[in-house]
């Protein structure tokens, strides 16, 4: 008589001890059906996170309800002055005119990491109503339309992302300067947006001391599962000492040891401000 064999590794266990699986027959030991099928669903149960709410609503700030929007455009090298030169003239009318709800919160061009490259930081006060307001406005305003068009001709390529705050971040707020911007991106593995959150909101306050936190985003339309940290020096050497005295205190190295394994890859920019930048 043949006899089926089971592939389940966790059946062959239950026949081995007496179960009553596969076709398989002994009397070392009786399971009800109850008892049998209860058994093999536990098989298959998976454990769930209890949340009950989206991380967008849990790690982002509710006081303020802004929305952000975040801009990389990669600039023809030859017309990166001319690019400059022409945003300086029309993104500050945007950002003074009170019929757009939209403010300029950093204008930047990319100094190390991705040459050629401009990266502007918008702020909509009112999140997506805001957002949609001044899009529908933009369409109809001739001067802006223009702006796209000439601006169109120095560009290789562009991207944008729309990003909520972290709640225990700090606001970026405008500063003066000189300073220099570090923007660390990363890339989260799906699913640790809330690990993530968690342990920055207990390791910021190891990076705060010399006012150099700035602004902390993640991603909610365009690459999703993505951070950015924006950071202030006075220079290079600045930012060296900074860091490494965060590695001086303690909890800081717990944070990293933790943080790491989240991500899928990483990046930083160290930016200049263009003269038009809140953020000097």
């Amino acid at each position: 008589m043949a006899v089926r064999v089971c592939r389940i590794p966790a059946l062959r266990l239950l026949l081995a001890r007496g179960g009553s699986f596969c076709g398989a027959r002994s009397g070392a030991r009786d399971y009800s059906k109850d008892n049998e099928s209860s058994w093999f669903r536990s098989l298959f149960v998976h454990k769930v996170d209890p949340r009950k709410d989206a991380h967008s609503n849990l790690l982002s700030k509710k006081e303020t309800n802004h929305l952000y929007k975040i801009q990389f455009h990669n600039v023809k090298p030859e017309c990166l002055d001319a690019y400059n030169s022409l945003a300086e003239q029309v993104l500050p009318k945007l950002h003074s005119d009170p019929d757009y709800p939209c403010d300029l919160v950093g204008n930047w061009n990319t100094w190390y990491g991705e040459q050629d490259q401009a990266v502007h930081l918008w702020r909509f006060s009112g999140g997506y109503p805001a957002l949609m307001e001044c899009m529908n406005k933009l369409r109809q305003n001739q001067a802006y339309r223009d702006f796209q068009k000439e601006r169109s001709k120095m560009l290789l390529s562009r991207r944008n992302q729309l990003l909520l705050e972290f709640s225990f971040w700090n606001e970026p707020l405008p500063r003066a300067g000189p300073n220099i911007y570090e923007l660390r991106s990363y890339k989260l593995k799906p699913g640790t947006m809330i690990e993530w959150g968690n342990n920055w909101a207990r390791a910021i306050k190891h990076r705060q001391e010399n006012e150099e936190a700035v602004g902390g985003f993640f991603s909610q339309i365009g690459e999703l599962y993505v951070v950015h940290h924006l950071w202030a020096y006075k220079d290079l050497q600045s930012r060296e000492e900074t860091r490494n005295a965060a590695w001086r205190k303690r909890g800081w190295d717990e944070n990293v040891y933790y943080t790491v394994p989240l991500v899928r890859s990483m990046e930083s920019r160290i930016m200049i401000p263009l003269k038009i930048s809140p953020l000097q």
